[in-house]
């Protein structure tokens, strides 16, 4: 017998159950996240959801009679058997479930679907990614607060209470004051009782009635525990060093990029500003919009301005030089950059974007993304795959020459996930499981 709880919002499931559930199916899970992502719009690329993962993936406890035995069913509905009947074998076997349901052929499977929340859904969503090479170079201005123990105090808030030093205190007073044990109190009890049922005369009884009643009242005015014995744990605030990092944005908002490639580079640069502020809390963010001049703006500006002009790249890397150099000494911060650009760039301009990359920028940075966007199915003279543009070919120099740097194409939304999660890997788990 197996016990499917299919609800959609089921009632009474406790914290712990859930979270053990997650734990059990986190890999289908974040599969059946990484699908609703890609489908998502780009407001609510943070938020929850309902997702499905297949049934065989879940593996729920069950129930099962044991083997030998004499057992009896009760069947509602029955009117044909009696007891001492024999049941018939359904024809071919019988048994079987509900897996090749809802298919002509067939085919098909059940599935499991479930509600996350906001929560549930960013935790799994960014679990496995990170920013490459972060060091702690210096402590920021504002650490993050780190608590810790720090003893105990006799006041303190109910979820913080330590029951095993309240009862150790209490022990030690009901010794140091010597508190009758119930154990000495039920022998006054027995002996009296026993007196009792013998007759005895003797002046045993009356004085045994006074110990007894001095027990008692002993044990009332020393109580089990007392307000003196509570005790709760005390945490302090320790200051927790936390690396400063930045992130410049760069995007090319130039004439030769169509609205569909801007819609692609804005969906990656959401990813990655959910990213940064999901995962890390002393990460600055810069962004910058080029065309043949360029200039920082803030997220409104960068996100949703039209404006658009023709296509100087060097443009923007001198003006991330100019920031770094004003605001963000390399000594300092760990500073990382993600271009989007569809790799088109004036004559002449390629060389100047190399040297400062070569002599400013890449010395300076930790981390060096690129994603080139296009349109699905581009192509350049007919019957011939469009080439390489000369943005990536200069990039491409670079990157065989060791830079910090990676490159990738994005030609549509279903690539932008795998390649946002290619980019931000967790590089050293990434290189055991491969090795």
């Amino acid at each position: 017998m197996e016990i499917l709880d299919r609800r959609l919002n089921p009632k009474g499931k406790s914290l712990p159950n859930r979270q053990r559930f997650l734990r059990r199916a986190k890999a289908l899970i974040q599969d059946a996240v990484r699908d609703s992502s890609a489908q998502r719009d780009i407001r609510g690329a943070d938020g929850g959801g309902e997702v499905s993962i297949p049934m065989h993936g879940v593996r729920e406890p069950s129930f099962s009679l044991g083997q030998g035995g004499i057992r009896e069913h009760v069947l509602p509905g029955n009117k044909e058997y009696r007891e001492g009947d024999e049941i018939q074998r359904p024809p071919g076997g019988g048994g079987g479930g509900s897996g090749n349901e809802g298919s002509d052929d067939g085919g098909g499977e059940d599935s499991f679907r479930f509600v996350l929340t906001r929560e549930e859904f960013l935790e799994l969503f960014l679990d496995d990614l990170e920013l490459p090479d972060l060091a702690k170079r210096r402590l920021a201005q504002l650490v993050d607060p780190a608590f810790r123990r720090a003893g105990y105090t006799s006041s303190g808030s109910p979820a913080n209470l330590s029951l095993s030093r309240t009862l150790r205190n209490s022990l030690s007073r009901r010794i140091a004051l010597k508190r009758p044990k119930p154990e000495g109190i039920a022998q006054f009890e027995a002996e009296i009782a026993r007196l009792e049922a013998l007759g005895d005369p003797a002046d045993e009884v009356p004085e045994l009635r006074a110990q007894l009643e001095r027990a008692l009242r002993r044990s009332q005015r020393i109580p089990y525990i007392d307000p003196i014995d509570v005790r709760y744990r005390r945490f302090e605030p320790v200051p927790r060093p936390v690396a400063q990092a930045v992130m410049f944005c760069l995007m090319d908002v130039s004439g030769s990029m169509t609205e569909d490639m801007k819609d692609l580079a804005k969906r990656f640069y959401m990813l990655l500003y959910l990213f940064l502020q999901r995962r890390y809390k002393q990460v600055e963010v810069v962004f910058i919009r080029h065309t043949h001049e360029a200039k920082e703006v803030d997220e409104q500006t960068f996100f949703h301005s039209r404006e658009t002009g023709g296509t100087l790249v060097s443009t923007a890397l001198e003006e991330m030089r100019k920031v770094i150099e004003a605001r963000f000494p390399p000594g300092e911060w760990n500073i990382y950059a993600a271009q989007a650009s569809d790799g088109d760039n004036a004559a002449g301009d390629s060389t100047r974007t190399a040297r400062l990359l070569l002599e400013h920028l890449l010395p300076a940075v930790q981390y060096y993304a690129y994603i080139e966007v296009g349109r699905d199915g581009e192509h350049g003279m007919p019957g011939f795959p469009r080439g390489a543009t000369d943005l990536w070919r200069t990039y491409e120099q670079l990157v065989v020459a060791g830079a910090p740097m990676a490159m990738k194409r994005v030609r549509n939304r279903r690539e932008i996930f795998p390649v946002f999660r290619e980019l931000f890997r967790k590089r050293g788990l990434t290189e055991e499981a491969t090795a």
